[in-house]
């Protein structure tokens, strides 16, 4: 998986399928239910959107401007129904992403644009590193940011009747971005889902959280790094982060912790973690009335995090598990904390034996979905759940102990 990609993981998760392309040209115009209609003609879908963007006060001259050319772009619905896999583990994928010539590229970044992230926590509460990661993960600080024209993307999507009422707001978004000069529709590339810029943003988020940060009387997300990190920051604001609170922390474990209390969604006081012997690295308990969870990405032998409540803006940027973690960490490195301790995990699952265990555990009762050889979030709950009744250490971490004790 891309960086890109990376990006559009939970937008991609409800679309992905299988390879057939319709032939749009006999396909009938539909309605899917109350959302917006869809397929036929091209030209006469177009002329739907016009009359919507125009019902939206939109002038017509800029939706002619928008959709003059416009046309459906068969590599964005072969990217569309591509199954996308995340089968890297934490280590694998964290190591990869958060290298140390990303780390000192992001660091010459912040002492680049010290003021301008200098005002992006002042405006917006958000730490300079979380800023930096995402954009570092994203595209690699501005330099891969897709190849796929965003308006001719957004219109394939919209068009497409797999999920129209995802992609017709971005169209008339972004619509409205050409409206204000902000965008050239024949010109502006992004990823194939549509999402454009620096961080990879979606045009009906860039409307709403656009910030022009170097003055030029345009948002610019594409060019601009200043206009890029400002309007992240507020975006990132908007989804609920709460300034001057953590998101991550590593630490050390116990032999005797009651695992079973751990996982995203079994958040306690972080001080009650602290009774148990969990321990920060960094010594820093000041935040023990906040919730917490304690996630283990490669079960109890391997690097061990507690999360707070600002982790969850991660899970809504992205919903991979490893992506979310990764970037986290990322953060934290860009913010003086060392990299996490080296760590034995147990060795996991391969993927035709991860499909076994999942079919084991459906056939005990547990919903983990697809059977597919991903360790998603249903999986790693049934895991712990047969951990626990098998009188196992209960961390999620699926082992071939696990699936020859079911």
């Amino acid at each position: 998986m891309s960086f890109l990609d990376s990006r559009s993981f939970a937008l991609a998760a409800l679309i992905a399928g299988g390879l057939a392309v319709p032939a749009f040209a006999q396909t009938p115009s539909t309605t899917t239910g109350p959302g917006p209609a869809c397929g036929g003609d091209l030209t006469a879908f177009l002329a739907g959107v016009k009359q919507e963007a125009v019902s939206k006060g939109i002038p017509a001259s800029a939706v002619d401007e928008a959709l003059a050319g416009a046309q459906i772009d068969q590599k964005v619905l072969s990217r569309d129904r591509a199954q996308g896999v995340f089968r890297q583990t934490f280590l694998e994928f964290s190591q990869r992403t958060v290298s140390q010539a990303r780390l000192d590229i992001g660091r010459q970044k912040l002492k680049q644009l010290a003021d301008v992230f200098s005002r992006a926590e002042n405006e917006f509460g958000v730490p300079a590193g979380v800023i930096t990661a995402f954009w570092a993960m994203e595209t690699d600080f501005g330099a891969v940011q897709g190849d796929f024209n965003t308006r001719n993307a957004l219109v394939t999507l919209s068009h497409d009747c797999r999920r129209p009422e995802l992609f017709r707001p971005q169209l008339i978004a972004l619509i409205e971005m050409v409206q204000h000069g902000d965008l050239n529709p024949s010109t502006n590339t992004g990823a194939w889902a549509g999402e454009i810029g620096q961080v990879q943003m979606l045009p009906e988020d860039i409307i709403a959280q656009g910030v022009d940060g170097d003055n030029s009387g345009h948002i610019d997300v594409k060019g601009s790094a200043p206009d890029a990190v400002l309007t992240a920051a507020k975006f990132i604001q908007s989804m609920g982060w709460k300034k001057g609170e953590p998101w991550i922390q590593e630490v050390t474990l116990p032999e005797n912790l009651p695992f079973e209390k751990s996982g995203l969604g079994n958040e306690i006081p972080a001080s009650e973690w602290f009774s148990y012997g969990v321990t920060p690295r960094d010594g820093d308990t000041k935040f023990g009335n906040l919730p917490a969870a304690l996630i283990l990405p490669q079960g109890r032998k391997g690097p061990a995090f507690l999360t707070y409540p600002n982790f969850g803006i991660y899970l809504q940027w992205n919903q991979s598990f490893i992506y979310t973690t990764s970037a986290a960490y990322f953060a934290t490195r860009l913010t003086g904390a060392p990299p996490y301790q080296k760590t034995t995990p147990e060795q996991g699952l391969d993927v035709e034996a991860m499909k076994q265990l999942q079919t084991k555990l459906d056939a005990h009762g547990h919903d983990v979905g697809k059977i597919d050889g991903i360790l998603g979030s249903g999986t790693r709950q049934a895991v712990q759940k047969e951990q626990a009744r098998l009188g196992m250490p209960a961390d999620g971490w699926p082992t071939q102990a696990l699936l020859q004790a079911l």
